[in-house]
């Protein structure tokens, strides 16, 4: 089993390395390679599963050390993997999703001329994030973190004659160097304190308490610094609405299974340190809380259909880190989240590439309308994707999002209710700006011109079956995965092992906290439909009082950054510049005048006269003298 941990990450490396230095023979087979390696690592994930599922509970886990890392004097690092019940689920989900993402790309990228780079990028995006997730210690989970940013960066920018995409992929990367600071200090201040990186030698209850509440909370916030980088959490998610401008397949990886997922595993995986620091606990559910209604009121205001997904991410994002940070009671929710949310949101954002596919990459969604009758295929597993998200009864998001809010109300207190109502109110939010997705993009009248009605827009048409059968294979998973997860508690007691787990109590029953969230659904859903059904939607973004404008802006997020680190900055390093100039220059050009002034002067004093020396002679002769009959008169 070893073996098989080994080639499940040297599946995707090799491919990357194959297609990245490959030549025109790789060209021609570079998707469908890039694909059955993403395949086979599925495979072998599988297989371990299922060897992971023969073992006692208590001792699901699989270990692999392959080599001493780096050993000098006192210090060793070891390049070791740890696959237990919570990296299984990672495994699984980056693997599946992300092999149906190498497969619709095969039709999404076929005319572009760089797709063996593509693929080999997809396929470095996919080790990486795997590597971060089967690492026994935390400096090798640095390393495949730090892999996921590089992959990130090249993806983001793959389309780099496009200045908007160089632009955003520089901006996604120097934000999420912010996070990783955040990582790294993690990382030296846990080798200082523990003497170790390994989680068996950190992760601990015991082990984490030894160190005290002080260093546990230090800790926890760079913890939650770098996860909020990763994961597009205030105050480091500006990045994310401009990834936007990668190929569509990029933004499913990065939204459904790799990116930004890693900040929710890192948290999760790091639950020890988290209980052990209240203070802690209580920032990540203020971020994620903040998080999830900031993101679903700049969903609400894009016409761009991939920004407005973007939004929607960090929002549902959002949620899991909430859960994360209410400790026992919510960790196994936020992975529960995480998994159903990468099967909806995997196959809404291929749903949209297929949409632009079938528009020439057309984003704008005042630009689409009636699409339903040309795309049937997109329309049925989009909206499928939509009712999941929403948390329509029955389907996945419905399962895992009210779990969310009713372990929100049983925090308890006066936390509890603020948790629980900002949850409450994100899902009826959800309901607004998804539906509001959905009625402008299927519905109401074609809002284009074709070439044949003597426009300039294609006829619509559906996407190959190459794009369809992945969009299909997500739509059932948006159905019925947060069913099977919860179905006798099945995903509860597979996680608890590895997260723990502890029942809260809630003052607001679990019935009227359901009926309360599929009323706000249907509110939600109702104010969309009255607004872009049920009125014209006109051609262009109509003038807009403030609150909206301001949302369209993300709520000010980058004109926030502008001002305070970028014009700060500028400001800072000007004064520095001038401080240089006029302090440091000027100190070391009077020292440098003074000693070049008093050594003209004493140059004089050496004139080649004799007679001059003598004098000179003869007054210290002097000096000497009379000081001594000073000195004796004294």
């Amino acid at each position: 089993m070893n073996s098989l941990l080994g080639l499940l990450i040297a599946a995707p490396l090799l491919g990357a390395a194959v297609l990245l230095l490959g030549g025109r023979f790789v060209d021609r087979v570079a998707p469908v390679l890039g694909s059955a390696l993403a395949g086979l690592s599925f495979v072998l994930g599988a297989i371990l599963f299922s060897n992971l599922l023969g073992k006692p509970a208590s001792g699901r886990a699989i270990d692999s050390d392959l080599f001493t890392w780096m050993h000098v004097g006192t210090f060793k690092a070891d390049a070791a993997f740890h696959l237990d019940q919570l990296s299984m689920t990672f495994v699984l989900l980056i693997t599946g999703v992300g092999t149906l993402i190498h497969i619709y790309s095969i039709g999404y990228m076929a005319h572009d001329e760089k797709r063996r780079k593509f693929f080999g990028y997809l396929n470095l995006f996919l080790a990486a994030m795997l590597i971060l997730v089967l690492a026994d210690n935390y400096l090798l989970l640095y390393v495949g973190w730090e892999g996921v940013g590089l992959a990130s960066y090249l993806l983001i920018g793959f389309w780099q004659h496009k200045p908007s995409a160089a632009t955003a992929a520089k901006k996604a990367f120097l934000v999420n160097r912010v996070g990783d600071i955040g990582l790294a200090v993690a990382v030296f201040l846990m080798f200082t304190t523990f003497g170790t990186f390994t989680f068996q030698g950190i992760l601990h209850p015991s082990v984490v308490s030894s160190a005290g509440q002080g260093k546990a909370t230090a800790l926890g916030l760079v913890l939650l610094l770098a996860a909020c980088g990763k994961s597009a959490q205030v105050p480091l998610q500006s990045w994310l609405g401009d990834a936007m401008e990668g190929p569509t397949p990029v933004s499913a990886l990065i939204h459904a299974a790799t990116m930004v997922t890693a900040g929710v595993y890192l948290i999760t995986r790091s639950s020890a340190i988290f209980n052990a620091a209240p203070t802690a606990q209580l920032a990540v559910v203020c971020v994620g809380a903040v998080t999830l209604l900031f993101g679903a009121i700049v969903g609400c205001a894009k016409d761009d259909i991939k920004k407005a997904l973007a939004g929607s991410t960090m929002s549902q994002i959002g949620y899991m880190i909430l859960a994360a940070g209410l400790g026992p009671i919510g960790y196994v929710f936020a992975i529960m989240h995480l998994v159903t949310h990468g099967f909806f949101k995997a196959g809404l954002f291929l749903g949209a590439g297929s949409i632009m596919h079938a528009r020439e990459d057309e984003v704008d969604m005042r630009k689409y309308g009636g699409l339903w009758k040309k795309m049937p295929w997109t329309f049925a597993t989009f909206g499928l994707g939509y009712l999941a998200i929403i948390g329509f009864p029955g389907l996945s998001g419905f399962f895992s999002k009210d779990k969310i809010i009713e372990a929100a109300f049983a925090k308890g207190g006066t936390e509890g209710w603020i948790l629980g109502g900002a949850a409450l109110l994100g899902a009826a939010i959800t309901a607004y700006y998804m539906s509001r997705i959905m009625v402008m993009t299927f519905f109401g009248k074609p809002r284009y011109t074709t070439k044949a009605e003597g426009g300039t827009s294609p006829e619509a048409h559906e996407s190959p079956a190459v794009m369809v059968a992945p969009m299909v294979v997500l739509a059932v998973g948006s159905v019925f995965a947060g069913g099977f997860f919860s179905l006798g508690s099945r995903f509860l007691h597979w996680l608890e092992p590895v997260t723990g787990h502890s029942e809260g109590h809630s003052p607001v029953s679990t019935g009227v906290l359901t009926a309360a969230t599929i009323v706000l659904m249907l509110l939600g859903m109702g104010l969309a439909w009255f607004q872009y059904g049920m009125r014209e939607v006109p051609a262009a973004a109509p003038r807009s009082i403030w609150p909206v404008r301001l949302a369209r802006r993300d709520l000010g997020q980058d004109d926030f950054n502008h001002a305070v680190f970028v014009r700060g900055g500028t400001r800072f390093a000007d004064g520095l510049a001038e401080f240089d100039a006029k302090g440091v220059d000027g100190a070391v050009r009077g020292v440098a005048g003074a000693v070049g002034g008093g050594s003209s002067r004493l140059r004089k004093l050496q004139n080649g006269y004799v007679r001059s020396y003598a004098f000179s002679m003869f007054g210290g002769a002097v000096l000497i003298v009379a000081a001594t009959l000073f000195m004796r008169a004294v």
